[in-house]
């Protein structure tokens, strides 16, 4: 069999990059690529990768290019906000407009907080619900994604509803040791957790559309019973909407099932597709006053990236206004 020799770039970010890649699912070696796709620009719904190939994008940055690469609303809000300043390291408008556009979309969220990443949403998220809930262990699914943080990155144990055993290198014993985890879709198996669990379950985590491991639809009843053994038992539903999040509709899949869950994670989608993401809930979850459990980055929400999220969610109300009890809308509603 032939070798493919290796593209001068290729060879170039294997010197200075592990991998050559900044994140596995760069590799692209899963879909049968020798090297990754190095891509040069993007418009619309292609992209052009640096040796001049122009190809359909069905991934769209994993999600958050609602309207594309290059969309010109887009460039011109990050061109408007970088000239005012790029970050100050304190409040601006923008944050509370673009959080109560957050709050009048989402069934279940009342207040919301602005953060950089969603894997630095869903660390958060479960900060609050153990503060919240004063309790320490966390209950997730088997093939659910929430971001790297120690504790998310934990696999099942040699049973169902055991405790977890770290899923990476560098990941600690104890900081996966009060993660359990359960098959998605396994209404009994989630119930026996929680019975063997419950006294000490803070949260229940879960892609309400398991993403991570294909598309995989929640069952009939699935979301309904985790918030019935999260209502149970009082640990928080925590629904990671970071690929959901409108997407399935303007209120996310909470909106479409149904289901409201205590807490939501929402990713880039908020912030047009730069890095900003978001956590929040109903008013009530959250612990005394002054709790640093709230603490984030102090440059977190910068001005640029508000600035272009505001534009993104006005359009998407608009259109959702426009399509609201249409059995179809057309993308150029």
């Amino acid at each position: 069999m032939a070798v493919k020799a290796r593209s001068e770039l290729y060879r170039r970010a294997l010197e200075v990059i592990p991998g050559g890649v900044d994140s596995p699912v760069r590799a692209m070696r899963a879909v049968g690529l020798d090297e990754p796709l190095f891509i040069r620009s993007g418009e619309g719904a292609y992209v052009e990768t640096e040796d001049g190939r122009r190809l359909l994008d069905w991934v769209m940055s994993w999600g958050p290019l609602l309207f594309g690469h290059a969309d010109s609303e887009t460039v011109a809000a990050v061109r408007d906000a970088a000239l005012r300043g790029t970050s100050f390291g304190a409040a601006t408008e923008a944050e509370v407009e673009l959080a109560t556009e957050i709050v009048d979309a989402l069934p279940s969220v009342e207040k919301v907080r602005l953060v950089s990443s969603g894997t630095e949403a869903a660390m958060s998220a479960l900060r609050l619900a153990r503060a919240f809930t004063k309790r320490d262990r966390i209950l997730k699914t088997a093939g659910g994604y929430h971001g790297h943080a120690d504790a998310l990155l934990a696999g099942a144990g040699s049973g169902l509803a055991t405790l977890g055993i770290p899923a990476s290198p560098g990941v600690p014993n104890g900081a996966a040791a009060d993660t359990i985890v359960v098959p998605y879709n396994d209404r009994d198996a989630a119930a026996d957790a929680v019975m063997q669990h419950g006294e000490g379950l803070a949260a229940i985590i879960v892609e309400p559309i398991a993403a991570n491991m294909g598309v995989v639809p929640p069952d009939p009843g699935y979301l309904e019973t985790l918030r019935r053994l999260c209502d149970v038992s009082g640990a928080l539903l925590i629904f990671d909407e970071v690929i959901t999040g409108f997407r399935v509709g303007r209120g996310g899949a909470q909106e479409l099932y149904g289901v409201l869950p205590d807490l939501t994670v929402l990713g880039k989608i908020v912030g047009g597709g730069l890095p900003l993401a978001a956590f929040g809930g109903r008013a009530e979850a959250r612990p005394r006053p002054g709790c640093p459990c709230w603490r984030v980055c102090a440059t977190a929400q910068s001005t640029t990236v508000s600035s272009v999220g505001l534009p993104r969610w006005r359009t998407l109300s608009r259109r959702s206004a426009t399509c609201s009890g249409s059995a179809r809308c057309s993308p150029s509603s």
